[in-house]
């Protein structure tokens, strides 16, 4: 890993996901988490204050370890128990079948280059009756705008460190044994449109 990816993205990540805008848009997609969550793609933890009190337990992975004192000091204040486990999300989770009652990822399904297995691990460990949480960025319903999404995705890859802009989330998430129940599209406001095509929602295991 180079010195950008290593030490100067994760700070211009977490600048940039660190806001009050965000948090709002947080706290709702989050709202219906319970039980025992699995978060894929922690980051530095920004998640966690806006976690519901049915929340009884964290269990978090991430390829990388970021900012690692600034995300300890996240989990020590966070009123949820949080394990970290530094894993890629791509590969064999170590869980048992239908561990989990929520699977949460947020700005994630972007960056993860086996997808499809990630997808396949969450369904694998969340219950029958539990819920997939979502709040992520992709591919524009826009025409236009996805056009410019795909010339532009290989200099997206470069600065965001494997991010891809162009991503038909839901697709993605129904074509790997869930079904949507529940999917809210929108553009983030004050940002490129490019970047602002939003997919919040819950699935369930089809």
């Amino acid at each position: 890993m180079g010195i950008y990816a290593k030490y100067i993205f994760p700070r211009l990540l977490d600048l940039t996901l660190n806001n009050p805008q965000l948090g709002k848009y947080r706290r709702r997609a989050l709202a219906e988490a319970k039980g025992k969550v699995l978060e894929i793609g922690f980051g530095t933890g920004l998640n966690l204050p806006y976690y519901p009190e049915a929340v009884t337990q964290i269990t978090a992975i991430d390829p990388e370890s970021m900012l690692a004192r600034r995300v300890a000091e996240r989990i020590e204040k966070s009123n949820v128990p949080v394990e970290f486990f530094q894993l890629n999300a791509s590969g064999h989770l170590p869980f048992d079948d239908a561990t989990f009652d929520s699977v949460v990822t947020t700005f994630t399904l972007c960056s993860i280059e086996h997808v499809d297995a990630a997808l396949a691990e969450m369904r694998r460990v969340l219950k029958p009756e539990g819920q997939y949480i979502f709040f992520e960025h992709g591919r524009s319903d826009d025409a236009k705008t996805a056009r410019r999404q795909d010339r532009y995705n290989p200099l997206q890859k470069i600065v965001g460190v494997g991010c891809n802009m162009n991503r038909k989330i839901d697709a993605l998430i129904e074509a790997n044994g869930f079904t949507i129940t529940n999917l809210e599209r929108f553009l983030m406001p004050k940002s490129p449109r490019i970047l602002a095509e939003m997919y919040k929602g819950t699935a369930q295991r089809s």
